[in-house]
């Protein structure tokens, strides 16, 4: 076991002082790679911030629960219960006659008309703020408070909230096709790289296999070489990430705030950033290994 790890120890080390020494081809390999890692990674950091955006309060689907004039506090507290239950509802706001009527006067343009009116001519309502990515339950939820009485109105961008779930349900589909078609061409240039690193070994390899050195032991350097790469290309495409929404940030935050949005361009968590890390390394890992295994069959001692 002590000879097993201190080869694994020596399999790395002299395989970062190999790539250290070549720092030209080694730093134009990484790039190329990380180019490719950075647009499955740009998308889905552009598709996990539009999410956060329709989470945001002011991007939000609503809706509003309008009661009949002669609805008592009965009714009201009827309509409450179910929304307290509903799982699509976030948070639910009462909002009665009188405070509706109050707003209406507060607003300069409407000040003159909410002063003529004799009455209160205005409803108690409730104001929903919805979970997005489920319009299903939103309709259902909908449908229920319609069906109950004293209910005069229900209303609902219904189709705004289903277009936000497509086009978010697509965004995740495209970037998945897109991570899968470029982390197949890094398993390729991988595969290539380590290929022609096994052709100018080659006398030195069949020398190993000739005094007796496992597959596993020849084929490690170069798994190790695969994965650091890979790595080392992840490390890049998250630079190359972080710096293009640093930039873009300027103008996003000007943009959001014509809305009145507080919102800027955020990276994953670690752990999630870890996590793409370790792919890349897996994928570099997974070409090396493919291409070792191809060939070290025809370096087999005769």
């Amino acid at each position: 076991m002590r000879a097993w790890l201190r080869h694994h120890g020596q399999s790395l080390a002299g395989t970062a002082w190999r790539l250290a020494r070549t720092p030209g081809a080694t730093a134009l390999n990484v790039i190329a790679i990380a180019v490719a890692l950075a647009l499955p990674l740009g998308a889905w950091v552009m598709l996990a911030n539009a999410q956060r955006l329709g989470a945001h309060p002011a991007g939000q689907p609503q809706l509003a629960v309008f009661l009949a004039p002669e609805a008592t506090r009965a009714d009201a507290a009827r309509v409450e219960a179910v929304l307290g239950q509903a799982p699509a509802t976030r948070r639910v706001r009462f909002v009665p006659k009188d405070e509706a009527l109050a707003a209406l006067k507060r607003n300069a343009a409407m000040n003159e008309i909410a002063a003529a009116l004799g009455t209160n001519p205005l409803p108690d309502a409730f104001v929903v703020d919805l979970k997005p990515g489920d319009p299903d339950a939103v309709q259902r939820l909908a449908a229920e408070l319609g069906g109950l009485p004293k209910v005069a109105l229900v209303q609902l961008d219904a189709a705004w909230v289903k277009r936000l779930d497509a086009a978010l349900r697509l965004g995740a589909v495209m970037v998945a096709i897109l991570a899968a078609l470029l982390g197949v061409g890094m398993i390729a240039v991988t595969f290539n790289t380590i290929r022609l690193q096994i052709l100018t070994q080659r006398e030195e390899i069949e020398l190993a296999r000739l005094i007796g050195a496992t597959a596993a032991y020849v084929r490690r350097p170069f798994i190790y070489q695969g994965a650091l790469t890979g790595l080392a290309s992840g490390l890049v495409a998250l630079g190359i990430v972080a710096a293009s929404l640093h930039f873009l940030n300027a103008e996003v935050s000007r943009l959001a705030a014509s809305y009145g949005v507080d919102f800027r361009l955020e990276l994953p968590s670690l752990g999630d950033l870890a996590a793409m890390l370790a792919l890349a390394a897996g994928l570099g890992w997974a070409g090396a290994y493919l291409s070792v295994s191809k060939h070290l069959a025809s370096f087999a001692p005769r």
